[in-house]
């Protein structure tokens, strides 16, 4: 599993169901995410770039298919610390791809100076991510609540 960089064209191609991302990068069964995440990421990835963030978005790249995406979900805060989020593709679950890609997405972060932790937030029942974070060095650091207003575990990684 490798990250290549997404571009507003490689959103556009996911959004439209194109069978290619790009030349080269299918599409998996059922597409990569549902149209309203892959919006989503998409207002995240440009509000990051007019911010003047250079980068920080990815999409999961296996066996020349795009399995899912991952990246910063907004800019350092200023005490360095930055939020994660990642997803897998429904058919491509249950493969490693989202441990692989938090170690790469942590890599990306410490190689930024202005980031010195990563957070993550994992829904209570979500098993398979929290061992995603336990995976690649995380401590589960309490609970609180997200902006769907329900509870979610915090998860810190200091760099």
């Amino acid at each position: 599993m490798t990250l290549v960089e997404l571009t507003d064209d490689d959103f556009a191609a996911m959004l439209r169901g194109d069978p290619f991302v790009r030349p080269g990068l299918a599409r998996p069964p059922g597409g990569v995410d549902e149209p309203g995440v892959i919006a989503h990421v998409r207002h995240i990835a440009a509000s990051l770039h007019r911010d003047g963030y250079a980068g920080g978005n990815w999409m999961m790249v296996a066996d020349d298919e795009v399995v899912g995406l991952c990246g910063f979900k907004a800019l350092p805060s200023g005490d360095g610390e930055i939020e994660i989020g990642y997803g897998v593709a429904a058919s491509r679950r249950r493969r490693g791809h989202a441990t692989a890609a938090v170690g790469a997405v942590i890599e990306a972060a410490r190689n930024d100076p202005a980031i010195r932790t990563v957070i993550a937030l994992t829904a209570l029942g979500n098993v398979a991510s929290q061992r995603v974070l336990d995976r690649n060095g995380f401590e589960r650091v309490g609970v609180r609540v997200d902006d769907d207003e329900s509870d979610v575990f915090l998860w810190r990684k200091r760099l």
